[in-house]
């Protein structure tokens, strides 16, 4: 059991699978609507057309969008202004990139698409 901690890898992916679960569990708690989910769970990837420019393009349009940083600071801003629809996205983003991690795929260097946080 102890040797998981010995393996990074294996923490940064089951560190994804908690920032999922907990951002699901927390988004069905507050009831938001699986509409509203499922139409824009995947919108974080439309930033994967920056590589069709070039990779340092499209790696920093990903690391932009798959980063915890944004979807942290819409976070705060729903908290502070009690806007749920702000909650909402912030956790839904959360979810989509607990789900990147998780299946191992990691923020980019502008080497290419496979060259990541999580290793090659």
């Amino acid at each position: 059991m102890l040797s998981v901690f010995k393996k990074p890898i294996v923490l940064l992916k089951l560190e994804g699978f908690v920032v999922f679960l907990l951002a699901l569990v927390m988004y069905w708690q507050e009831s938001f609507g699986w509409t509203l989910f499922w139409s824009t769970v995947l919108l974080p990837d439309l930033a994967l057309f920056g590589y069709l420019i070039n990779a340092k393009v499209g790696a920093t349009a990903y690391n932009i969008t798959h980063s915890k940083l944004l979807p942290g600071a819409l976070a705060v801003v729903a908290i502070a202004t009690g806007n749920a629809l702000f909650s909402a996205l912030a956790l839904i983003w959360f979810v989509h990139i607990g789900v990147d991690r998780m299946l191992g795929y990691g923020l980019k260097y502008p080497e290419g698409f496979k060259v990541t946080h999580l290793g090659t």
